[in-house]
């Protein structure tokens, strides 16, 4: 008996053109590829079949296009998707009710081979499997005796997922086509980094990555690669999971290459690779697409215990709603998306992650991280990054009194303030006017400004450790 492998490769009725793919990745997790083929075809119809496809692609998306200068009027008149390559289990699923040759390797090296008929592979189209049963003399066994060994593989066996095209042509030869499909399982983010200087200083090291992730089953050599940032609407099928054991590589760049071009595509933003990328399966790449230095950001401290209030239609007359324990003073960063601050590019949404540089030996310690949404230019970028240790918010209603005959409620708050920093801070106070529609401020201990029809909002100056206390009553009317 002749043993072979089952990695022995049949041979195709196309051949791969010149140049590599061209891949358009939606940050939603699928793409579109587009890759030039060479058929060998046959005047009338053939089948042609065209392997090493994704492992995920979408069999009604797929779209073909002649690209020679002499057309062949090629037309799909069917098309038949296989994603279930020859594997073990499946060769002994089609050796059930037959006798298979096993090897078993002892504990000495040696092998013990055995003959037993496959009654029942436990192989499973689509991947599952169940338990086996090999039938040895006049014993039957729930397990394979070994590993199975083929005599021979079908020449027509598929050894990876493919397209099986029964097509029509109006003449024979070889002619390049472009294919081109949807697949889900690949996918791209933005990283972004924010790099402080020392205390104090407001600009800011900038820089931007993208991270390519494919998990098809497919590798894609050479590769053109584009990207789409933006909300595309699409149905969304049942695909494989992303593998949790993906490959890392990173793209690193010198200062003086090319960073991907951006321009707008639609209702999107389209990023280019200046260069071809080979992204192979179950890896994860990495480009640099952003680098900016002196960028300047907008640090602002603000205290709101009730952002999460709720707005009813009718007056809210409990006196205890609104009572709030949270201490706690948020950091925000607002950074300007203009090019007069070393940006004013579009940024796809992904992960920030704030950096300081630590004075006393120059490192950059990790100081928190937020999502970002897509961000036009020219808009602000705000970042919501923790709170401040030293900085201490208290809020309590001191006097309220309900009138319910004249529909009316007088509350009167008092929000303290404590700065433990060496340094004078401000404080933004954000103050939701949530009782009754109709509200008016008197006695207010320093100036506010009406942010919207609910919301007031105090600029308080805190010296440095020390103490600003902020009092306002508020009439509200039904």
């Amino acid at each position: 008996m002749k043993r072979i492998l089952l990695l022995s490769v049949c041979v195709p009725l196309f051949a791969f053109a010149d140049g590599g793919p061209q891949i358009t990745i939606y940050n939603d997790g699928f793409a579109t590829v587009k890759e030039d083929r060479v058929l060998s075809l046959e005047e009338g119809v053939s089948e042609i079949r065209v392997t090493d496809m994704s492992g995920q692609l979408e069999p009604d998306s797929v779209l073909l296009r002649e690209l020679g200068e002499e057309p062949f009027h090629v037309r799909i008149l069917e098309q038949s998707y296989v994603n279930d390559p020859l594997t073990e289990g499946l060769l002994l699923h089609q050796f059930e009710g037959q006798n298979v040759r096993f090897e078993e390797v002892r504990q000495d090296g040696s092998i013990k081979e055995s003959v037993g008929k496959v009654i029942r592979s436990g192989y499973i189209p689509g991947g599952r499997n169940q338990q086996p049963i090999v039938e040895m003399g006049d014993a039957v066994r729930f397990s394979l005796p070994g590993r199975p060994v083929f005599d021979g593989i079908d020449s027509d066996a598929f050894l990876k997922p493919s397209l099986v095209w029964q097509i029509e042509s109006e003449k024979e030869g070889a002619c390049p086509i472009e294919v081109a499909y949807i697949t889900a399982g690949m996918s791209w983010e933005a990283t972004y980094s924010l790099v402080a200087p020392e205390e104090g200083a407001d600009e800011y090291d900038f820089s931007g990555w993208i991270s390519l992730q494919n998990s098809t089953g497919k590798d894609f050599e050479n590769a053109q690669v584009k990207l789409i940032a933006g909300d595309v609407e699409k149905i969304q099928r049942e695909s494989l999971r992303a593998p949790m054991n993906a490959k890392f590589a990173g793209a690193f760049m010198s200062m003086d290459q090319a960073m991907p071009q951006e321009r707008s595509f639609d209702e999107f933003h389209l990023y280019t690779l200046p260069w071809e990328v080979t992204v192979r399966n179950n890896e994860l790449k990495q480009v640099e697409f952003l680098r900016s230095s002196g960028v300047k950001g907008l640090r602002s401290y603000t205290y709101n215990p009730m952002v999460n209030v709720r707005y009813y239609d009718q007056p809210n007359t409990d006196p205890d709603y609104g009572v709030t324990a949270d201490t706690k003073v948020g950091v925000r960063i607002e950074i300007s998306n203009s090019e007069t601050n070393g940006l004013g590019v579009a940024l796809p949404k992904g992960r920030l992650r704030l950096y300081r540089t630590d004075e006393k030996d120059g490192r950059r310690e990790f100081t928190g991280e937020n999502q970002i949404d897509h961000l036009a230019k020219n808009e602000k970028l705000k970042l919501d990054m923790g709170y401040a240790f030293d900085l201490v918010g208290a809020r309590r209603c001191v006097d309220y009194q309900l009138d319910t005959t004249g529909k009316r409620a007088v509350e009167t708050i008092e929000v303290k303030l404590r700065n433990r920093k060496d340094v004078p801070v401000e404080i933004r106070v954000v103050e939701p006017m949530f009782r009754a529609i109709s509200w008016r401020i008197t006695n207010e201990s320093m100036d506010y400004a009406k942010v919207d029809a609910h919301t007031i909002e105090f600029r308080v100056p805190v010296p440095a450790d020390g103490e600003t206390v902020v009092t306002y009553t508020v009439i509200y009317r039904w």
